[in-house]
């Protein structure tokens, strides 16, 4: 993937804006998508994640009207959708179904008591769909700001998150952790978001400035079993945590439970429960001990953990696939590369991999054609550094 530049979209989404609406949009905000660095399937047993906004944004140009009404018009899709801000409801035609984000945050800060204005919006995003880098959120954030600033409100960060975040789960309809919306809205440049998803108290943690490239691969497989099987290890980790409170009452979730009180008491649980529970725990330690790598400019030690984590999630939690597996071992093949491992809820999506500037070229050469072979599919290869989270640009 080439990276559009940003200026060049700007110009894009104002043209077209001016071209449909036939004035000057007077507000412009943009949002990023996210990858998650490590730290998965964390987040719901209120344990740590370590995200980073990347270089792909939804951009959002828009106008006040006079009435209630919102005009909106996705670029990307050339499609179009009217409703009005007195009685949002979800669109569930299919050619306006994209509009649904924009009226959950309609619908929310009408919900919260705060105000709202008609405005005429066109949208335009280049964050990969279905790729499990979070354009939903990405979306739902910039149209936050936009409302906000239609309105003459001032949202902070933290707010915003957590406005999208309960647009999406009762509007839209999806029961999302934090973390997306967090790191859309808080992201900063250069730097990671150690988030605690249980006091959602975050600390921004500098990433390499030289010398190391984020790199993200597209298994450009169809998500499958995604919906039902994270509901099902949802479930095995709230019976681990049944079982484990007889032995360690003061627990709450898994976040809790230590790596020596899990050795302690794993023969207690069923197998499968284990091994779920094993993941999560080891998880949260791989997650503090990367920021500490990290922090000691330990570059290799944090993508040994990488790796570490993609087992887990391979062999413990059991949501990889052949596609993700080929692709992280497709990566670590090449010099160059310090760890790679799935990223997002799994069964298809993306790897990330953390890989030396140096050898970039040859991950976008190599990678491809090894993925090729090995599953007859084409990969989509994104490299990104750490990007500023959601901005008001006008």
């Amino acid at each position: 993937m080439t990276l559009t530049n940003e200026s060049d979209k700007i110009a894009e989404i104002e043209s077209r804006f001016r071209e449909m609406f036939g004035m000057e949009p007077t507000i412009l905000v943009r949002a990023p998508g996210r990858v998650n660095l490590i730290g998965e399937h964390t987040d719901y047993n209120d344990g740590f994640v370590f995200p980073a906004a990347i270089e792909r944004d939804v951009l959002i140009a828009a106008a006040p009207r006079n009435d209630r009404q919102v005009r909106a018009c996705a670029l990307n899709f050339n499609q179009s959708s009217t409703f009005t801000l007195d009685d949002v409801q979800p669109a569930t035609e299919g050619r306006e179904r994209w509009s649904n984000y924009l009226r959950a945050m309609a619908w929310v800060l009408h919900a919260e008591g705060l105000g709202t204005q008609g405005m005429n919006c066109a949208t335009l995003g280049d964050v990969p769909l279905g790729a499990g880098l979070s354009s939903s959120a990405a979306m739902l954030v910039a149209g936050g700001l936009a409302f906000a600033a239609g309105a003459g409100l001032e949202l902070e960060g933290v707010r915003l998150a957590l406005l999208a975040q309960r647009a999406e789960r009762e509007f839209v309809g999806v029961n999302v952790g934090i973390m997306d919306q967090y790191i859309s809205a808080l992201g900063q440049k250069d730097h990671a978001l150690l988030i605690d998803t249980r006091s959602l108290t975050y600390e921004a943690v500098p990433l390499p400035q030289s010398g190391v490239s984020i790199v993200i691969a597209d298994t450009n497989k169809k998500r499958g079993l995604v919906d039902s099987e994270y509901n099902t290890r949802r479930a095995e980790c709230e019976r681990a945590v049944e079982i484990l409170k007889t032995y360690l009452p003061e627990i709450k979730a898994l976040r809790d439970v230590t790596l020596e009180d899990f050795e302690k008491y794993a023969d207690r649980l069923p197998d499968l429960t284990r091994r779920r529970a094993r993941h999560v725990v080891t998880e949260d330690e791989r997650t503090l001990a990367s920021v500490a790598a990290l922090k000691a400019g330990d570059i290799a030690q944090f993508g040994q953990l990488m790796n570490a984590s993609h087992a887990s999630l391979q062999h413990d939690y059991e949501v990889s696939c052949k596609e993700l597996d080929a692709l992280v071992e497709a990566a670590r093949s090449i010099e160059g590369v310090y760890g790679a491992r799935m990223t997002g809820a799994g069964f298809g999506g993306c790897t990330v991999s953390l890989v030396a500037s140096d050898a970039v070229e040859r991950f976008q050469r190599e990678v491809p054609e090894l993925y090729r072979k090995a599953t007859g599919l084409n990969t989509t290869i994104l490299t990104t550094t750490a990007a500023q989270g959601a901005q008001r640009l006008k």
